[in-house]
């Protein structure tokens, strides 16, 4: 459903790519590749897809969310996670290696970014390859990502950091190198220079925005974001006097969370209902959000009610400042609210819903880039349009 960019279409002519499934079967079957050496096995967490993957991370890394919430996921997923199909292709070293695995050990830290932890397991495919040729790693390392991206196909973040692993992993030439493992060991540096870049971003873009927050403020933040969390923090380190506007974040509620934490840095902080944004904006100088994804256009995609946050802020002469890593720029360039994959999340109200009434399970909206003021990246301080300037960089 989304309108992809000419480069993109470009890019998809000239390599095979997995077809869109829009309700992923229980057992995720990929096109036939050549034969590979190493195992992938593709335990997919979300074979319905009734509930993102993403927001099941969330669930299990938030303390704030209750056991009802996670009992309607469960209920959503429709099985137990544990009975999700296995395919084992391979072994390396005669070690079974597979990359959701391994994906899935970075992931449990709850500090690392969904993407970073494809980015190490991608790393680690490098580094238990048995290829002896260049052009069976490529497969290899292919294949993997793809297995990454099917992991949960509503993850913007997730699909973004693959493609930028892909694009500067293998941006070397094999010719540049007498043999083969010469040419291994660059992949192998590479893959855990772009690691460090990322896990770092975090950091530099709190460093970034130092120069926008200012005493006496007052900053309405939405949701739960690390990267917006570390900004906060690294300003309250600063002894800079400050206080934030925290939304509740319904239906995960997980502006609670953002509230317990930046009370522990003894930063004044005010909890508000999702409804009463316009009714405080007046006593805002500044809107933080963070960002799903990032598209060519300058806009974000994030949780829902970051669209009707900058509606209102807008109006009212408020900056909308996004803090959103790189790995988050996607090549995707949606037309309208609708015009996205569904990242659905379970609603509940605490009373009974009559069956003849339909209630609205996105879990994400698109800011269009005229209501945000500034976006801090680990690429530096951008307008919304120099964006699509930076992906054209970052993917050449």
């Amino acid at each position: 459903m989304w309108r992809r960019s000419a480069s993109f279409i470009l890019d998809k002519q000239q390599s095979d790519t997995v077809p869109p499934q829009r309700n992923p079967p229980h057992t995720l079957t990929l096109p036939s590749p050549p034969p590979l050496s190493m195992a992938d096995t593709l335990q997919n967490p979300n074979p319905q897809n009734n509930i993102s993957a993403y927001y099941q991370t969330r669930a299990a890394h938030h303390a704030v969310v209750t056991s009802d919430w996670l009992a309607q996921a469960q209920a959503a997923i429709g099985h137990d996670l544990d009975d999700a199909p296995e395919t084992t292709v391979a072994t390396v070293a005669g070690k079974p290696f597979s990359v959701i695995d391994e994906f899935n050990s970075w992931r449990k830290q709850p500090e690392l970014a969904e993407a970073v932890a494809a980015i190490r397991a991608l790393a680690a495919v490098i580094r238990n390859c048995q290829a002896t040729t260049m052009m069976e790693l490529e497969i290899e390392l292919k294949k993997a990502s793809d297995s990454l991206k099917l992991w949960d196909t509503t993850s913007i973040s997730l699909t973004a950091g693959c493609d930028l692993f892909m694009r500067y992993v293998t941006r070397t030439s094999a010719l540049e190198y007498e043999d083969f493992n010469s040419a291994k060991s660059r992949l192998i540096e590479r893959a855990e220079k772009f690691g460090e870049i990322s896990y770092k971003a975090r950091r530099i873009i709190a460093m970034l925005s130092q120069d926008f927050i200012f005493d006496g403020c007052t900053i309405l933040v939405h949701g739960f974001s690390r990267v917006v969390l570390e900004v906060l923090k690294t300003a309250a380190q600063s002894k800079k006097l400050f206080r934030v506007f925290c939304t509740e974040g319904r239906p995960d509620r997980t502006g609670l969370r953002l509230s317990n934490e930046l009370a522990k840095l003894d930063v004044p902080v005010k909890l508000l209902i999702d409804s009463a944004v316009a009714y405080t904006m007046d006593e805002v100088d500044m809107v933080f959000v963070g960002a799903d994804g990032v598209v060519e256009s300058g806009g974000i995609i994030n949780m829902m009610g970051t669209f009707q946050i900058a509606l209102v802020a807008h109006n009212m002469n408020k900056p909308v400042y996004v803090a959103a890593e790189s790995y988050k720029f996607a090549r995707l360039y949606p037309l309208d609210q609708k015009d996205m994959v569904p990242a659905l999340r379970p609603i509940d109200f605490g009373v009974p819903i009559p069956s003849k009434v339909e209630v609205e399970t996105s879990a994400r909206d698109y800011t269009p880039p005229q209501y945000l003021t500034l976006l801090f990246t680990d690429l530096g301080v951008l307008t919304p349009s120099v964006v699509s300037d930076e992906l054209i960089q970052l993917y050449l």
